[in-house]
């Protein structure tokens, strides 16, 4: 029995050593400290146990049990999280129980109630902490294939607990770790496993949280939520082929706010970059998805709308021209507007994204010298270039 305790918290104490190599030299991450003081709570835990027979018994039930109900509402606070779906409610919530726990457990030993409620009790407090990690993993449609997997998994053990619990009430088999039976075999078995799960699950969860974290710094632009410049024209070319392939129309919007630098001047940055986060929720708003939307730097922004012919295109813009010019920002006493250059392209075209920034940057300065506050769309030489008012 102490050797398979012994391993047990010697898995939770390498994890503890490498945790500790990791954060040494890195900066402090939340996330990580929290695990961090749920493996120790645990190695000092599990490591009571070993000791058990030369101990009180008080510590080797109260403290023990006290110090493992403490690591496992630690360990499923840093799940929930991983998951990013940890709260001032949720902290309520686990504080209360985690008392709850600890209080309950120690009230029966000290009315001297009989080892099964004791284990019943522990059992079921100790599966109603992964119950909220677990449906949190399952239920979200948008939940990763690695969080689905665990929470299936962490859904086994809680179930499995809960099993406990209730054999512990209601059949005269032992099921204490110390009582040799078949049930002494496979809890041991069954804590060697989810040790395992906790350890390497969980950094697997981490590494994936700070691959999405990286992705999306790649991808979005950190000041308004859109799609930087580079995945802008990465995603644009690749619909562009679909869309040639296809034979079907296609628009770009080239867009930037009048007189912006004014703003800056007369406001300051921070008022400006309100405008800016402002400006481009409210366009996310309007688009509701139906192109692409990033910003090229400072105030320019591009739209690419799949299969809008040029009437549409039209009215798509007039909508987001008359939308921010509706837009009021507390700071600023006037409207801010916007200048918009269009242009459209016919089935069966072949230019890129660079070709349309050229044509639209054409179709914006000629909307700038019409007296800004407008739209204009791009007119190939044959054709004459037409203000949408």
């Amino acid at each position: 029995m102490k050797t398979a305790f012994f391993s047990v918290v010697l898995g939770h104490l390498f994890t503890v050593v490498l945790i500790s190599a990791y954060r040494y030299g890195h900066e402090r991450d939340k996330l990580i400290n929290v695990f961090y003081v749920s493996k120790w709570l645990e190695v000092i835990g599990w490591g009571l146990v070993i000791f058990r027979g030369s101990v009180p018994e008080y510590i080797s039930l109260g403290v023990v049990n006290s110090l493992l109900f403490a690591g496992s509402a630690v360990e499923t606070i840093a799940l929930s999280m991983v998951q990013h779906a940890y709260n001032r409610k949720v902290r309520r919530n686990y504080i209360g129980f985690t008392i709850f726990s600890i209080v309950g457990f120690n009230l029966l030993i000290l009315l001297g109630v009989q080892e099964g409620t004791r284990i019943a009790f522990a059992s079921l407090c100790t599966g109603m902490f992964l119950v909220y990690p677990v449906y949190r993993m399952i239920a979200r449609g948008s939940a990763s294939k690695l969080k689905r997997l665990m929470g299936y998994l962490y859904g086994i053990v809680a179930l499995g607990l809960f099993g406990r619990a209730v054999m512990s009430l209601f059949t005269e088999q032992p099921m204490g770790f110390f009582t040799p039976s078949v049930y002494q075999a496979l809890s041991f078995l069954s804590l060697y496993l989810i040790m395992i799960l906790e350890n390497t699950g969980f950094i697997l969860l981490y590494k994936e949280q700070a691959d999405e974290r990286l992705i999306r710094m790649a991808t979005y632009d950190d000041l308004t939520g859109t799609l930087n410049r580079r995945t802008f024209i990465e995603q644009a070319e690749h619909q562009l082929v679909q869309l040639s392939r296809s034979r079907s129309a296609v628009s770009f919007l080239l867009f930037d706010i009048d007189h912006y630098k004014n703003i800056n001047d007369t406001y300051g940055h921070i008022v400006g970059d309100r405008v800016l986060t402002g400006m481009s929720a409210l366009i996310q708003e309007k688009l509701k998805d139906i192109g692409l939307f990033g910003r090229f730097g400072g105030d320019e922004f591009a739209v690419l709308l799949p299969g809008m012919d040029e009437k549409r295109s039209g009215e798509t813009a007039e909508l987001l021209r008359s939308a921010v010019e509706a837009m009021r920002i507390p700071s600023i006493p006037v409207s801010v507007t916007v200048s918009m250059g269009v242009v459209t392209l016919d089935k069966g075209f072949e230019p890129g994204v660079n070709k349309l920034y050229k044509w639209g940057d054409q179709a914006l300065y000629e909307a700038k010298r019409s007296g800004r506050n407008c739209a204009v769309h791009f007119r190939f030489p044959e054709e004459q270039q037409r203000v949408i008012e």
